[in-house]
C-alpha cells in the first residue's frame, strides 16, 4: 500500500481532568492515519505538536507508557521527537466494526515529571471482501407461491466499516425472482428473494441462482453465494406472527435461562401444515451465541454472557415454518441496559518517593490514572484522599473530576472542598483551616434529611463517600 498519501491530522482537545497540576501537560494530542502501515512509519512529530525540546528528550528518559491491555502501538525518535509505528495495527482487530477506532497513548518525561496523553485515531482501508457464511442458500417453496412473496436471504459480512463494508447486492437474471434489499437500523443490509413469477413444478423443480454482495470500497471488493430453490407441491397458508416487530429491553449480565421475550405465530392450516416451528435466521450472527429460542413454544432465553460494553442492541431475525416448508419472519430487537458491574482501575504511572520534608507546595509527586469501563453515570468514577496521608489536604474544585483523566497533587494549608451531585452542584461547603481539629458545615445551600446523612462518615482528617452514593469530596 502506498502510505505517502495519507494524512495526519492533529487536534487539541482540552485535559481530561488534573489530580496534580502538571506543568506543562496541559492538553491532548490526536493523531489519524490508516490501518497496516509499516513498522517504522512516521505518523508525526510529537515533540514540537507538545512544544517539548528535542535536545532534552533523551536525558528527560521520554518514553512511551503502556495502556491497561499491555499494548503499545507507537513509539519516539528521541534524536528528532518522531512519533513512529512500532507495531502491526490492523483496525479490525483492535476496535472490529466500531464507528470510531481510538488508541489511548501516554508520553512520560522525567526531570520535571511530566504525563503527555495522546490519541491515535485509526483509520478503515478496504482491505477485506465480503463473505457469506455458507456456500449454497437452500430454499423450499411451493409452487402455489404468490407474486409478492418474500424469502430472506443471508447476510454478508465484511469486516470492514462504513462505505468499505457491504452497500448493495447483485441477483443474476432469472424468470422468476426480483431482489429486495433491506437496511437494518444499525446500518447493515440484507437480500430479500421476492417472487415476481409463479413456479411451476412440473415444468421446473429446481431453480439456480447467483447472489452477488458488493462494498463500497475503491476499488470494490465483492463475494458471491449460490441460491438453491426447490419447488414443492402447493400448501395454501405460510404462518403469520402476531408482530413484525419484538423490542425488549434486558439489563446486561442476566443470567442463563432469563426469558427474553415470547414470539408468536399461527398458520390457518390444519395438521402439520399449521404447526409452526421457530428458529433464528441465519442472520442473526453472533446474538446467536447468547440467546436461544424453543421450537415449539418461541420463548428466547439468554444462554450466554450478555455485557452492555460488548454491545447495546441486538436484533434477532425469527423464521417460523409450517410443515411444508413455508415460513416468514420477524425481527426482534433487543436493547441491553448499562449495570455498575465495573470497578474503577486506579493506575498509578510514576511516584516520587520519599517527598522532601522541605518540599514547597506544588511539587509534583506523583502520577494516578483512573479508568471505569460503565458507561453515563457508572463511569464516572470520583477520588477520595486519605486524610491519614501526612500532607495538607488537598483543594478539590466540585468539577475536578472526569473519567480516564491525571493530573496531578497539589498541596494547599486552607481549603474549601465541595460535597457535589451527579449533576455535579454544591450541596454544602465545608471551611477548615490547615491545623483546626473539627470540620464546619455551613448547611444554607440545602438542608434536607438525605444531606444530613451524607455526613455520618465525615470526620477531621478523612472524606468517607456512602456506599451506594455517586457524591464525591
Amino acid at each position: 500500500m502506498d502510505m505517502t498519501s495519507f494524512s495526519v491530522s492533529v487536534q487539541m482537545f482540552s485535559f481530561v481532568f488534573f489530580l496534580l497540576v502538571l506543568g506543562t501537560a496541559n492538553g491532548d494530542v490526536s493523531y489519524s492515519f490508516p490501518e497496516e502501515m509499516k513498522r517504522g512509519s512516521v505518523i508525526g512529530n510529537i515533540a514540537k505538536d507538545l512544544g517539548l525540546d528535542v535536545s532534552r528528550l533523551s536525558s528527560r528518559k521520554a518514553r512511551m507508557d503502556i495502556e491497561v491491555n499491555g499494548m503499545r502501538f507507537c513509539g519516539i525518535n528521541l534524536n528528532t521527537g518522531d512519533l513512529t509505528v512500532t507495531e502491526r495495527i490492523d483496525r479490525e482487530d483492535i476496535c472490529e466494526k466500531k464507528a470510531s477506532c481510538v488508541i489511548k497513548q501516554e508520553l512520560v518525561l522525567e526531570n520535571p515529571l511530566e504525563l503527555h496523553r495522546f490519541i491515535l485515531n485509526i483509520q478503515d482501508i478496504n482491505d477485506n471482501s465480503p463473505l457469506f457464511k455458507q456456500n449454497v442458500i437452500k430454499l423450499e417453496i411451493r409452487e402455489s407461491a404468490d407474486k409478492g412473496s418474500r424469502y430472506l436471504l443471508d447476510e454478508a459480512h465484511d469486516a470492514d466499516i462504513g462505505v468499505n463494508s457491504v452497500q448493495s447486492y447483485i441477483l443474476q437474471n432469472n424468470n422468476h425472482f426480483l431482489l429486495n434489499v433491506v437496511t437494518r437500523e444499525n446500518g447493515r443490509k440484507y437480500g430479500e428473494l421476492v417472487m415476481n413469477k409463479e413456479l411451476d413444478r412440473e415444468q421446473q423443480k429446481e431453480v439456480t441462482l447467483i447472489l452477488t454482495a458488493v462494498d463500497g470500497g475503491t476499488p470494490p471488493r465483492s463475494g458471491t453465494v449460490v441460491i438453491h430453490v426447490t419447488v414443492l407441491d402447493a400448501n395454501d397458508n405460510a404462518p403469520v406472527f402476531s408482530q413484525a416487530v419484538y423490542k425488549v429491553s434486558l439489563p446486561e449480565n442476566s443470567p442463563v435461562d432469563t426469558v427474553v421475550v415470547t414470539v408468536s405465530a399461527t398458520d390457518a392450516d390444519e395438521g402439520q401444515n399449521g404447526k409452526v416451528i421457530y428458529e433464528f435466521s441465519r442472520m442473526s450472527g453472533i446474538a446467536t451465541e447468547l440467546f436461544n429460542i424453543d421450537q415449539k413454544s418461541g420463548e428466547i432465553k439468554v444462554k450466554g454472557p450478555v455485557d452492555f460494553e460488548e454491545e447495546v442492541k441486538y436484533e434477532l431475525l425469527i423464521e417460523g415454518k409450517d410443515g411444508s416448508g413455508l415460513s416468514s419472519g420477524t425481527r426482534v430487537i433487543i436493547q441491553i441496559t448499562d449495570v455498575n458491574d465495573n470497578t474503577p482501575i486506579i493506575i498509578i504511572k510514576s511516584l516520587n518517593s520519599p517527598v522532601p520534608e522541605n518540599a514547597s507546595p506544588g511539587t509534583e509527586v506523583g502520577i494516578i490514572n483512573v479508568q471505569d469501563r460503565d458507561s453515563e453515570n457508572n463511569g464516572q468514577p470520583r477520588l477520595l484522599f486519605d486524610g491519614a496521608v501526612a500532607i495538607p489536604s488537598a483543594y478539590l474544585p466540585p468539577n475536578y473530576a472526569e473519567v480516564e483523566g491525571a493530573g496531578t497533587l497539589r498541596s494547599a494549608y486552607n481549603y474549601d472542598a465541595y460535597l457535589t451531585t451527579g449533576s455535579r452542584t454544591s450541596d454544602f461547603k465545608f471551611v477548615r483551616s490547615y491545623n483546626e481539629g473539627t470540620m464546619t458545615a455551613d448547611l444554607t445551600l440545602k438542608n434536607t434529611q438525605s444531606a444530613f446523612n451524607d455526613l455520618e462518615g465525615l470526620d477531621a482528617e478523612i472524606l468517607h463517600l456512602k456506599s451506594g452514593t455517586k457524591n464525591c469530596m
